[in-house]
């Protein structure tokens, strides 16, 4: 199943973009049909998405309770997210630091025709950063279940994991419950995977009608050198990533190349999201790193985003006519390092740290403007981008902790270990593969 859903997948983005530019080209934009077409492309993508948020939050708690319940070592809880945290910062660095470099040496936005690019962008609020820190913390957990908000649910997770630890037996009725939940939405998510194909259809489809093919020409040097760039880092990631893992690197990419395409296709890591803990599974990385890998990483170690958020400012700058000296760019890079922590849970995301980021170094804000109109495009990269480095991290981190186990079929349609030995843990999920 599994290699034909990645087959399907590509080939829904490639009758996507044809379907979109025939609608396109064959209706105005202000018929009544041409409205039908969009909404009708709008809802495949819209059902899919619903279903896959369905997912998250309880993937996300039950991984993340049982994974630490399974753990029976604090001490190791703080080390890896010690080790965590250091790959992200470092991973941060090059991915901003590389934005920067190659913003300045195509430097895309000379010559930029403002009027031409230029449409409303709308609200955006102003990024606080206490009062971002005020909302790492929940108050009601239903609340956070209900939103999605994985940063709250993650905090929540990690008290009640330790705390069910450390009520012992009494905690064990919980343990399980929590492990059945994990395998139940995992075995939800082999349903709702099987609609992938459509909701990429629908959404590229959508994309490519309103606007036409006309914008990937109008901004095809942008395009082109910002995914240039995101090949680039690619290869940094991957070649970092190899350090650790060796050949496997290569092995890990052929693994995810389902969640990056699904990312990738709908510009939503939250989509790739249940997929990606079925292939990590794969892998051979334990359910109780990967689930405490991957919810951090979804909020503090985007790399496409952060590379993207330091190549959008200095574009701006430059389409503005605006010189900036080093000191200030290396002034920016920092700023985005700071800043970009956490930009999950900011409304609008990346637009919101670029935003703040214009608006304290007194550039025009109202640049946002000139990458609205392909920023669907962009996003669709640095997403499927923030998906493959949160990958690679989870991987180098469990091969650090010496737990990354022997890889199972990538294409198997159930993620089981091979056998019941001690070495693959229990039948299943691979929670206690290294007890």
């Amino acid at each position: 199943m599994n290699k034909r859903l990645t087959l399907y997948i590509m080939i829904g983005m490639v009758l996507g973009v044809v379907a979109g530019q025939l609608v396109g080209i064959s209706l105005p934009k202000d018929a009544a049909a041409f409205g039908y077409w969009t909404k009708s492309f709008g809802t495949l993508s819209a059902i899919f998405l619903n279903l896959v948020k369905m997912l998250v939050a309880p993937l996300v708690l039950a991984t993340i309770v049982s994974g630490l319940a399974h753990m029976n070592d604090s001490a190791a809880v703080g080390r890896i997210g010690f080790r965590a945290i250091s790959w992200f910062i470092i991973a941060s660095f090059i991915s901003i630091s590389l934005g920067l470099l190659m913003v300045n040496l195509f430097q895309p936005g000379v010559g930029v025709d403002l009027h031409a690019a230029a449409k409303p962008v709308g609200e955006v609020k102003k990024l606080d950063l206490f009062e971002f820190v005020e909302h790492v913390f929940p108050k009601n957990i239903f609340a956070a279940l209900s939103e999605n908000n994985v940063l709250q649910i993650l905090v929540f997770s990690l008290f009640a994991g330790i705390g069910v630890t450390a009520i012992g037996e009494k905690g064990k009725p919980l343990v399980h419950a929590a492990e059945a939940l994990a395998e139940l939405m995992l075995q939800i998510t082999g349903y709702v995977m099987r609609f992938a194909p459509f909701a990429v259809f629908g959404a590229l489809a959508k994309v490519v009608a309103e606007n036409g093919l006309g914008i990937l020409v109008t901004y095809a040097q942008l395009l082109a050198e910002f995914y240039l760039s995101l090949g680039i880092l690619w290869a940094l990631l991957l070649s970092i990533g190899g350090v650790f893992l060796g050949r496997k690197v290569f092995t890990l990419v052929r693994y995810v190349r389902e969640p990056v395409l699904i990312a990738f296709s709908t510009a939503s890591s939250e989509a790739a999201m249940p997929k990606l803990f079925e292939q990590l599974d794969r892998f051979g990385v334990p359910r109780r790193i990967s689930g405490l890998m991957i919810p951090l990483g979804y909020s503090f170690n985007l790399d496409g985003s952060m590379m993207y958020s330091s190549f959008a400012t200095i574009f701006i700058a430059q389409a503005y006519g605006i010189h900036l000296p080093i000191l200030t760019q290396i002034l920016i890079l920092l700023t985005l390092m700071i800043s970009s922590k956490g930009i999950a849970a900011v409304p609008r995301a990346s637009l919101v740290v670029i935003t703040a980021t214009l608006a304290m170094f007194d550039l025009p804000v109202e640049g946002v403007a000139l990458i609205l109109a392909i920023d669907q495009f962009l996003d669709m990269g640095r997403t499927g981008t923030n998906v493959l480095g949160n990958s690679v991290a989870t991987a180098v981190i469990t091969k650090w902790e010496g737990m990354l186990q022997p890889p199972l079929d990538p294409d198997a349609d159930e993620p089981h270990a091979p056998s019941d030995t001690p070495e693959h843990g229990k039948k299943g999920l691979h929670l206690d593969r290294e007890q």
